[in-house]
């Protein structure tokens, strides 16, 4: 389990420095394109690259029928919808604004799962909402005394960023759960290179941009978003269970405006990290319950 919790946790803080890193690339001139489209570009080709060593080794797994696979080509679509609102929200808001609005996954997936399953949230779910969007009022300076001015389209762009991760979520789930963690990666990641290619042709691959610069950039972006984060979530969750996992996923917060501050010399002020020690306080709230339902399981199987 220990392990578990070590991968969940690293899985978490690689997402959290992506933003700082893709502030970087847009510092040197790379566009919302360039910075999407190599980072999938090459994160696919690691991905698949590791199925095909496993395949080589034979290690070859369970068989998956074709309309599974389809079906998680089809789920990548909205992870790269994912990456194209919040690389747009990213280039307009700060870093540290910019993983505030994608955190609003955590109310909207209460939300949608209410709507679905047709049942009210419960008093703690209606709870932990409040308590995310007044941490996020208060990590997005709205009671500064004045109204912050940031691009008001940066933040359209965010919460749809928030909004598709929420539907990812919940659909992933659902499919390829009987396949190894990379081939199912590999698929995922080739629904969202396909789409992501289809809004911003991979002009990269022709125009010089790669030798420019945006190589490494492409392999930072690609290790940390598309390579670590999907795979330890995939060996550690399991090991961790749902309500632990959505604990250290906590940890992404902090991590993105940590950086945001040491790196970009963003000002982040005392008001902001009370937020966004809310926010977090919020999500691990929201879970106890849930992991102290699997640890009285164990203690009834054992």
């Amino acid at each position: 389990m220990y392990r578990g919790i070590v991968l969940v946790f690293l899985g978490a803080c690689s997402f959290g420095i992506l933003s700082t890193f893709v502030k970087l690339a847009y510092q040197e001139g790379f566009s919302v394109g360039d910075v999407t489209g190599t980072q999938v570009f090459f994160g696919l080709v690691v991905l698949w690259t590791i199925v095909l060593l496993r395949r080589l080794l034979g290690h070859r797994g369970n068989s998956t029928p074709g309309r599974e696979k389809i079906k998680l080509v089809a789920m990548g679509t909205s992870s790269g919808l994912v990456s194209i609102f919040y690389y747009q929200c990213v280039q307009a808001v700060p870093a540290s604004i910019a993983i505030l609005l994608l955190m609003q996954f955590t109310w909207m997936s209460l939300v949608l799962d209410a709507l679905i399953s047709r049942k009210l949230p419960s008093l703690l779910q209606m709870g932990t909402v409040a308590l995310i969007l007044f941490g996020t009022a208060l990590a997005g300076r709205l009671f500064s005394g004045s109204i912050p001015d940031f691009d008001i389209l940066g933040i359209v762009y965010g919460l749809l960023s928030a909004f598709f991760y929420t539907i990812f979520l919940m659909i992933n789930g659902k499919a390829g759960n009987s396949m190894h963690p990379t081939m199912k990666s590999a698929l995922i990641l080739t629904g969202a290179c396909i789409l992501i290619f289809t809004v911003f042709p991979p002009e990269f691959l022709v125009n010089g941009a790669l030798a420019n610069g945006l190589f490494k950039w492409g392999l930072v972006l690609a290790l940390f978003g598309t390579i670590i984060p999907p795979l330890f979530y995939a060996y550690g969750a399991p090991k961790t269970g749902l309500g632990l996992s959505a604990i250290l996923s906590a940890a992404e917060l902090p991590v993105a405006v940590l950086m945001s501050s040491i790196v970009l010399h963003e000002e982040v002020w005392a008001m902001q990290w009370l937020g966004v020690a809310i926010i977090v306080g919020a999500i691990i709230l929201s879970n106890i319950g849930s992991l102290r339902q699997r640890r009285r399981k164990k203690a009834v199987t054992a």
